[in-house]
């Protein structure tokens, strides 16, 4: 009996291993209607703008990029996001990073700060340093996106890197959709 719970117990390490080594997880984009967006909630700080919620961002599509700025993997989605954003903000996409820090270095507000002015992100960004945005939409990853459509559904999810070119073929979709209803 021993032996059998041992190897049951190796199975499932191997199977974690492989899975989180292998971002078999984070691969895979959840697609289709998963509820309504939550709202920002405990933000500490918000930079490149005004205060946003949800609520007030009806009628746009919304990313929402769970980030932070010494989490290599997120680093390197950062060039897609900013173009995401130079390309379609002026069509009714509106980008919030959450920067949700991994590490007690990363809740410093001059940190991020600085980390905005080195990676040049001009769209809004939500610190959210006790994790409140971070738990209302459930996320355990860095980096995560999540697309919300203009009804305020998230519609839309992807952890990890990669699947840029499903990603925006996703935002263009919610766009085209927008526009079909008539949302300026």
């Amino acid at each position: 009996m021993r032996n059998l719970i041992r190897a049951v117990l190796a199975a499932a390490g191997i199977a974690a291993i492989y899975t989180f080594g292998t971002g078999a997880i984070a691969e895979s984009p959840e697609v289709g209607d998963q509820g309504v967006a939550p709202e920002f909630v405990n933000i500490t700080q918000w930079l490149n703008s005004e205060p946003l919620t949800m609520q007030g961002l009806r009628g746009k599509v919304v990313l929402v990029d769970f980030w932070t700025y010494a989490c290599g993997n997120c680093v390197n989605t950062l060039p897609y996001v900013k173009q995401w954003y130079d390309k379609y903000k002026d069509q009714g996409l509106v980008v919030v990073g959450v920067h949700t820090p991994e590490f007690p270095f990363e809740k410093s507000t001059a940190n991020v700060q600085a980390a905005l002015k080195r990676f040049d992100i001009r769209y809004p960004v939500a610190q959210d340093n006790a994790y409140g945005t971070w738990s209302a939409y459930r996320n355990q990853y860095w980096p995560a996106t999540y697309l919300i459509d203009a009804e305020g559904r998230i519609v839309y999810q992807h952890y990890g890197e990669g699947r840029y070119k499903e990603t925006e073929a996703e935002i263009q979709k919610l766009l085209a959709q927008r526009k079909a209803a008539g949302v300026h």
